[in-house]
């Protein structure tokens, strides 16, 4: 499939532009160009966390112009986690997030009238992290052993859910609590045998400290939960289907742009938050992070049909199991055909050899993963 997104002007060519319109266009263009800027709607977008090599591109794709080009003058602003991001959307403090399935479902679960947009990432990553060298070897094998875990965690509610299917009998693992500050060091300084997680998260932290570990994902057994998705109201896809549609193409558009070209990503990255430039590992973290996260996108729905593809089959099984674990006895189960809808995806997407690249821009960071 060939690819139908235009391909990002550079920064100079940017400045270029506006001072040739500044200096040789007529008084009415210039005009007509101030005009369509007023007319661009304002947008408040959060990210489900602080801007991370996961999560970063959105920013990016506002520098780039994949908004305003669009009509959208979009400001984006970091979260507090998928549960509290998916509930400041319903809540009308931000029209549009980039939230965790986990989170939007358990919102919905509470009847907050959310929709699905697009499926970025096709796993969230949750998982057991051990050392290279933890003779560990099936998950069976954490049966005797002391394992950490953070009760506040995404990943925690889910830990009865992959021990059934991975055929562990729970009784025998020593459940250690952990503070989500010392997690990862707790498996490091082997306090612990191994540790849950979400890989995004903790695998960057690791080897941040020198130690490459290795990544157990849960969805090999089925307990599987999309992550990071673009998110409305009900009423702004009723409403404003026009801006639903111009928010998926330019934050598809911008997240293409990361997997297309990672390394010129990652620079704009650290150009808009220095600091991650400044600190130790900062750079190398943010790579690691967006190498893991890219990997989450290499699905059959993403590949085979168009980026941003959300398999509505998948969903049941999801709701399931976030209804079973994570969700108060009052949720109610909600509508696949009410959460998610695949009408704005299509637009923008990779062509095969681009697809191919990816693969191999991941390759080293797929062989964490077990």
């Amino acid at each position: 499939m060939a690819s139908t997104t235009s391909r990002p002007l550079s920064r100079r060519r940017l400045l270029q532009g506006g001072a040739a319109l500044a200096a040789g266009l007529p008084a009415a263009a210039m005009l007509g160009a101030g005009a369509r800027a007023q007319t661009r709607e304002a947008v408040k977008l959060t990210l489900p966390w602080i801007a991370n090599g996961s999560n970063y591109w959105p920013m990016v794709g506002k520098k780039l112009g994949y908004f305003s080009s669009r009509g959208v003058d979009v400001e984006v602003a970091r979260g507090f986690g998928s549960v509290a991001a998916a509930q400041a959307v319903a809540n009308k403090q931000f029209d549009f997030g980039v939230v965790f399935a986990g989170g939007t479902i358990l919102a919905a679960a509470r009847g907050l009238p959310l929709v699905t947009l697009a499926t970025i990432y096709y796993d969230a990553m949750m998982g057991t992290a051990l050392l290279q060298t933890s003779p560990i070897k099936a998950p069976k094998d954490l049966e005797g052993k002391k394992l950490g875990i953070v009760p506040t965690s995404a990943e925690a509610p889910f830990w009865p859910a992959y021990a059934a299917a991975a055929g562990i009998d729970a009784s025998k693992v020593q459940l250690v609590q952990v503070d989500s500050k010392v997690i990862e060091r707790v498996l490091i300084d082997k306090q612990v045998d191994a540790i849950t997680a979400i890989g995004s998260s903790s695998l960057p932290v690791m080897v941040a400290q020198g130690v490459t570990p290795r990544f157990d994902l849960w969805s090999k057994v089925g307990v599987e939960l999309y992550a990071a998705q673009i998110v409305t109201r009900q009423e702004v896809l009723e409403q404003k289907p026009k801006l639903c549609q111009a928010m998926v193409d330019a934050i598809l558009e911008s997240y293409a742009f990361t997997l297309r070209e990672p390394k010129k990503a990652i620079d704009e990255f650290v150009a808009l938050v220095p600091e991650v430039g400044l600190t130790k590992g900062g750079r190398e973290n943010a790579e690691l992070s967006q190498g893991l996260a890219q990997l989450m996108t290499l699905r059959p729905e993403a590949i085979d049909h168009t980026l941003g593809w959300t398999d509505m089959g998948k969903l049941g099984p999801m709701f399931d199991l976030v209804m079973k674990y994570a969700a108060p006895k009052d949720a109610t189960r909600p509508d696949p055909q009410k959460f998610a809808t695949n009408q704005f995806v299509g637009k923008v997407n990779l062509t095969k050899p681009e697809w191919e690249a990816v693969k191999k821009n991941t390759a080293d960071y797929a062989k964490l993963l077990g």
